[in-house]
């Protein structure tokens, strides 16, 4: 499945855009992974090396790693470069996921 493909989904994406030499970006998979099991199948997680994928990069603009970058139906909803404690980025997934807010 492309990436265009994947953030046009129905179900809100968070991606992570990093690089293999990059050590805060080895620091945020283990947040990442408790975002993922709080969230379950209500967000999906996707990781993109910016090496790997310089279409990405120049088309959202990264200057950075790590930067994540919320999608809902393919617009960008949030963006921050940089290292979040799992429930901060939990709140604010909470807070832009339209079937989330109260």
């Amino acid at each position: 499945m492309s990436f265009n493909t994947i953030i046009q989904s129905d179900i809100p994406v968070l991606a992570d855009f990093s690089a293999e030499w990059c050590g805060p970006c080895k620091a945020i998979a283990p947040i990442l992974m408790q975002v993922k099991n709080q969230m379950d199948d209500a967000l999906r997680i996707i990781k993109i090396d910016v090496d790997k994928n310089p279409k990405a990069v120049k088309q959202f603009q990264i200057q950075s790693v790590p930067t994540l970058i919320r999608f809902h139906k393919g617009k960008v909803i949030w963006q921050s470069n940089g290292i979040l404690p799992a429930p901060q980025l939990l709140q604010i997934i909470h807070s832009n996921i339209p079937a989330f807010q109260n």
